[in-house]
């Protein structure tokens, strides 16, 4: 699992549980909750971005994957399970939830 250095919303601008609007999804030994698009789970005060992370001995993206290849920023992503999936060596991060 990967964490961002720096929250995305402070607890006082939303607060995430059962009923918030927002979906939950395991991640690893805990739960976080999608919003705008990111993964969020609380850390004292605020949110941590979480990234979800999956192996590439469960697939290998490239040309002729089946998956869609999307132009992001200086690299390619590739559309799978309606996630964004970016190889980072031996697993893919997770750059956004395709809405």
């Amino acid at each position: 699992m990967s964490v961002h250095e720096h929250a995305e919303h402070t607890l006082a601008e939303h607060t995430h549980g059962e009923g918030c609007g927002h979906d939950m999804i395991n991640h690893g030994d805990h739960v976080d909750y999608i919003h705008d698009g990111h993964l969020h789970h609380v850390d004292g005060d605020h949110y941590d971005e979480h990234i979800a992370e999956h192996t590439m001995e469960e697939h290998t993206h490239g040309e002729g994957c089946g998956h869609d290849a999307v132009k992001h920023g200086d690299h390619t992503d590739y559309v799978h399970d309606g996630h964004l999936h970016h190889a980072d060596g031996d697993h893919y991060d997770e750059h956004a939830i395709v809405a």
